[in-house]
This record gives C-alpha cells, structure tokens and sequence, in this order.
C-alpha cells in the first residue's frame, strides 16, 4: 500500500531507482585534505572534514605542538569517511565552498555561491562582518552546504 508522504532520503546512502541500495557519494576530497594538512598546523584539514573544535584547539596549539599534526597524517582517511557519511551530496560542492571562503570569504563570494545573495551581499560590504562573519563560517561551512544540498 502506497501513502501520500514520502519518507526522506537516508542520508548515508542512496536509492538506485530500481530500489537497491549504493554507497554514498564522495563529499569531501581526500586529495584536497592531504593538501590542507601541510596546513594542518593551523586546523586546516580539520576544519575540511567538519572537526571544528579539534580545528580550534590545533590552530591555538599548532596541531599539539606538530605532534597531533603528524600523526593525522595517518587519520585522514578516516576523516574523509566520516565526513562522506556525516554530509549530504548535491549541486554545491563542499571543496569548492572551501576554497572560497578560504582565499575569498570575506568578499562573501562562497555565500554567493551556495545562493545566499543577502549575507553574500553584507559580507561584500562589510569586508565579512569585519572578519568575525568569516571565522564563523569556518566554524559552520561544512553544515551551510550540507543544509543547501538537502534543499534539492
């Protein structure tokens, strides 16, 4: 018997239409998280995989004295994972947000990207909230664009 609600799609893996299940879709890119880990000293990689208060306390420690940066070397795959698992897929894609908020968030330029015309529009103006709009994004990215890709 078929009801007139739909239920949402699970998001750690996806329906084929046929019914069967696959594995989820890549979010992140592991490439990319090796690439940032050469700044990992500063949080960088854990903030790409959504570990924002890790991120917070290797950017004040510089990765526990290089000790916890070296040793995530050896961790980034699992990151990679979990984030697979933890964030949706769809038109916005996470590397790309990334990188613009990276070299251009405080022109708002990865709000504009993911369709936030307004805030894109003040940090444009405001230099990103005078900087405190950027490292909140930093802190939230990750959930922006997953919250815009279950949208479609």
């Amino acid at each position: 018997m078929s009801t007139a609600t739909s239920t949402p799609q699970h998001q750690y893996h996806h329906e084929y239409p046929t019914g069967g299940l696959m594995p989820p879709t890549e979010t992140h890119s592991i490439v990319i998280g090796y690439v940032v880990w050469l700044f990992g000293f500063f949080g960088a990689h854990r903030f790409y995989y959504g570990k924002q208060i890790s991120g917070t306390i290797w950017f004040f420690t510089l990765g526990l004295c290089g000790i916890g940066w070296l040793i995530d070397l050896l961790l980034i795959p699992g990151m990679d994972r979990r984030a697979t698992m933890r964030f949706a897929t769809g038109p916005f894609d996470y590397t790309v947000a990334w990188i613009l908020l990276t070299f251009l968030g405080v022109f708002g330029v990865h709000r504009f990207y993911m369709g936030k015309w307004v805030t894109g529009a003040i940090y444009l103006l405001t230099g990103g909230l005078l900087g405190i709009g950027w490292l909140y994004d930093l802190w939230t990215l990750n959930e922006q664009v997953d919250s815009a890709n279950r949208r479609f």
